[in-house]
């Protein structure tokens, strides 16, 4: 494991906490949630832009992200 992997692998946990303690919900459930839609694969993938933000723009982002998932698969059902 690389030094630039393990700085992806805490900052998605970062992400996962700071949007639990937002939201008020329990650690694994957000993981679970987030996992199932593909947003913990959308944090890491997208890191160069998200480390930059904020926390508050961070929970932003996940929720936009799941906004557009669940209307993208809205859509296609």
């Amino acid at each position: 494991m690389t030094d630039n992997d393990l700085k992806h692998i805490e900052f998605v946990i970062y992400c996962i906490e700071t949007y639990k303690g937002r939201k008020k919900l329990d650690g694994k459930t957000v993981y679970q949630n987030l996992k199932e839609a593909g947003a913990v694969d959308y944090i890491d993938k997208n890191y160069e832009a998200l480390h930059m933000f904020g926390d508050e723009l961070i929970v932003w982002n996940i929720d936009e992200y799941l906004k557009n998932r669940c209307q993208t698969q809205t859509a296609r059902a």
